[in-house]
């Protein structure tokens, strides 16, 4: 044929050449096409023991005591708190990017990493000024913090003379059995032992080893297992009045706009920034989900023999995972340097901001829960089968999707609100 190359002749079509990932394993061709950031990680020096206890960590729903104690007091444990009261100010990226880090390795951990770093900042924007002191004296000593003040959350207090007297039980206290501190919002009762009306709500901090609180391991979820998502109770617990301050509640991100804070960076609402961070350790469980099996994809077979990466719906599925993988990625560290641009500047979030950076996060991480999707669709009934690594964490991400902070259906729900002109609901 007239113009063909010859045999030896390099094709347009071709270079020639091998292709610069030629002989890397899927895992290997995972992380060149989405690159694991790792430089200067705080918690680079703890991920290998990290990675080793995840498996028990999951069957005895407990971190290992070692890997907790060599973190508790690390600048890690300061990331959230800013220089004016002993933290290191780091940004939301970079924070981000050690949550991930530590979600592809053991998501338990990282789930109670995750809240401490969210509730500290919660606790800075709430107790303000007066108590810098105190924060001080946390940040400077390391200690780890949780607030059990989920759903179903009922602590009442009595007050008699200078204090109130806790009783109840505060619920969802992530990390709550590692942690040196609790904070607890709690309801004024009346001589009838009815809350006061209007609600007069307070808020305070407490060691967890204050007489009267006990930590209850109640959290027996299908995933994060270790997280330790447990309940405090409060059993006639007195605090000291001057020691709490009214609790910002509902609307507690209009108030931070407006009230005296430790540090401008507080004035961002905490629920904002955990689904930055939230979607970050969705990133870092899915790419490592998606390493592990077309690692494992190549050694597998079909029914009567064939190779498992020879069909072309694995091909396409793996591929859309990966796709979803790198956009949700990308969303992610665009909203993290959105909020880090803002504090650099001074500038105080409105209500647009605070629901732009959940929305972009929200859709990120249901990206992330199709990706999984098509993984678990994958590995088919193998998976359900062998168990394992994947399962593992097919189990920890379901966790994610329906978190209150980042849940689709609260989230655009608020957002639709809001663009239609209507007052938005309380949470």
């Amino acid at each position: 044929m007239a113009g063909a190359p010859e045999a030896d002749e390099p094709s347009l079509m071709s270079s020639g050449a091998e292709p610069d990932d030629a002989g890397l394993s899927g895992e290997e061709l995972v992380e060149h096409f989405s690159p694991v950031p790792t430089e200067g990680l705080r918690i680079a020096p703890f991920l290998d023991a990290i990675e080793a206890q995840a498996e028990t960590a999951d069957r005895t729903r407990s971190v290992s005591s070692e890997v907790i104690e060599a973190i508790r007091g690390t600048d890690f444990m300061r990331m959230s708190a800013t220089r004016n009261i002993g933290g290191v100010e780091e940004t939301m990226l970079h924070m981000g990017r050690e949550l991930e880090a530590v979600a592809a390795r053991c998501p338990s951990l990282a789930w109670c990493l995750w809240n401490h770093l969210c509730v500290f900042h919660l606790f800075v924007g709430s107790v303000g000024p007066e108590q810098q002191d105190f924060l001080t004296h946390v940040v400077t000593n390391g200690q780890w913090v949780s607030f059990p003040g989920g759903a179903r959350s009922s602590v009442y207090g009595r007050v008699e003379g200078d204090q109130a007297i806790l009783n109840g039980t505060g619920r969802w206290g992530t990390g709550a059995r590692y942690a040196d501190y609790c904070g607890v919002a709690f309801a004024i009762t009346g001589d009838d032992g009815k809350p006061v009306r209007p609600m007069d709500i307070r808020f305070t901090i407490l060691p967890t080893t204050t007489e009267g609180m006990k930590i209850d391991a109640s959290w027996d979820g299908a995933g994060l297992r270790a997280s330790a998502t447990d309940d405090v109770h409060y059993t006639d617990v007195p605090v000291n009045l001057s020691d709490c301050v009214a609790w910002f509640g509902a609307n507690r991100a209009e108030s931070l706009r407006t009230v005296p804070v430790v540090h401008h960076r507080y004035r961002e609402d905490w629920v904002g920034i955990s689904d930055l961070w939230l979607s970050f350790m969705a990133v870092g469980l899915v790419r490592r989900a998606l390493a592990e099996a077309a690692d494992a994809a190549g050694g597998r077979r079909v029914i009567i023999g064939g190779k498992m990466v020879d069909r072309p719906t694995v091909q396409v599925n793996f591929g859309r995972a990966a796709s979803l993988l790198a956009a949700a990625a990308a969303a992610t560290e665009a909203a993290c340097n959105d909020v880090d641009r803002r504090i650099a500047a001074g500038v105080v979030p409105d209500e647009a901001d605070y629901l732009r950076q959940m929305a972009v996060t929200t859709m990120a991480v249901e990206q992330l829960d199709e990706a999984m999707s098509l993984l678990h669709r994958t590995q088919g009934g193998t998976a359900l089968r062998e168990g394992g690594a994947f399962d593992r964490r097919y189990r920890d991400f379901r966790a994610m999707p329906v978190h209150i902070n980042v849940h689709q259906d609260r989230v655009t729900h608020q957002l639709g609100r809001h663009l239609l002109g209507l007052e938005l609901n309380p949470f």
